[in-house]
């Protein structure tokens, strides 16, 4: 029984339109899911990813509409780090991100660089041997296109007791300094523990609310009891239609998520629309509405799906 690395990553936003803008726009990530909170139905939630919204590309938000702006701290995901092809990439766009005002700093082998709302995100080359997972974009050529989740780097506020978890509970190797792996039959992902700052954290606009690892969806049960026979708090499983999920929060304080693979985002619309309508899962298509006049109106979409796909 192993994790296939991240599934997904959900952060918190105060602006759903100039967040597609941003992702969807300069980013060029496909929005394959525009749908709402299935705990707040009053507000969207957006999933970004490749063109299949695979597990390992699927960057979440949850809007609320003129949230004050987070500081993450100890306890909490600080920075998401992203896969490039190649140095060339991490130069295309190093460009194309100060071409649309956002201050970076390439360094060797890495690009920083944050979102509109001071979410913190890092492009690294990878040259690995795990499927890229790529989003087609008419102002982003394929071959500088992002090719998914590497790693999320957090701050913990006991560090060794994360550790033990992401060994002992979740199956992690660690390959010192803070730098643990867990790897499964396809993808890998990395959990990357930094030393904390000397600061408290606030949840808001610019944050990460949790970070989901991927399983089988036959072992989700056994991965729910193995979690809570280590003495952690384990959520029910939780049917969210396009996945199944555990949550408990590890020791250091971050969320954590156990997301099935299965079935996905193609399981209510044609794979060739992902993302074009709001989609809501059959417990709340009675709510549509009540529910879809309320959200903000977002930018179309399909301005940047290139011809033909």
């Amino acid at each position: 029984m192993k994790l296939e690395g991240i599934h997904h990553i959900s952060c918190i936003t105060g602006d759903a339109p100039a967040n597609v803008e941003f992702y969807a726009g300069t980013l060029g990530m496909r929005l394959v899911k525009k749908t709402v909170n299935q705990d707040d139905p009053s507000v969207y939630h957006l999933f970004y990813g490749d063109e299949k919204g695979s597990p390992g590309f699927d960057l979440t938000f949850f809007e609320y509409p003129g949230a004050a702006p987070g500081v993450p701290g100890p306890g909490m995901v600080h920075r998401i780090v992203w896969r490039l092809p190649g140095a060339e990439s991490l130069a295309w766009w190093k460009e194309r991100l100060e071409s649309a005002g956002r201050e970076t700093e390439l360094t060797d082998g890495s690009l920083l660089f944050s979102d509109p709302e001071g979410l913190q995100h890092e492009f690294i080359v990878y040259a690995g041997s795990e499927e890229a997972l790529v989003p087609l974009h008419t102002e982003v050529p394929p071959e500088h296109a992002i090719r998914g989740f590497h790693a999320v780097r957090a701050w913990s506020v006991n560090p060794p007791a994360t550790g033990e978890v992401l060994h002992k509970v979740l199956g992690f190797e660690d390959l010192g300094d803070g730098d643990w792996i867990v790897t499964g039959d396809e993808r890998s992902g990395r959990y990357l523990i930094d030393p904390s700052p000397g600061h408290h954290g606030r949840p808001g606009a610019g944050t990460v609310h949790h970070v989901a690892w991927a399983t089988r969806t036959e072992d989700q049960d056994a991965w729910r009891d193995r979690v809570a026979s280590s003495g952690l708090f384990a959520t029910p499983v939780v049917d969210r239609f396009y996945f199944k999920a555990v949550y408990f929060r590890e020791p250091g304080g971050v969320l954590f998520e156990l997301a099935t693979m299965g079935p996905g985002f193609a399981t209510d619309e044609d794979p060739e629309t992902l993302g074009e309508r709001l989609a809501l899962p059959p417990d709340f298509e009675p709510l549509r509405d009540r529910v879809e006049p309320a959200l903000r109106q977002l930018p179309d979409i399909r301005q940047w799906r290139p011809a033909g796909v």
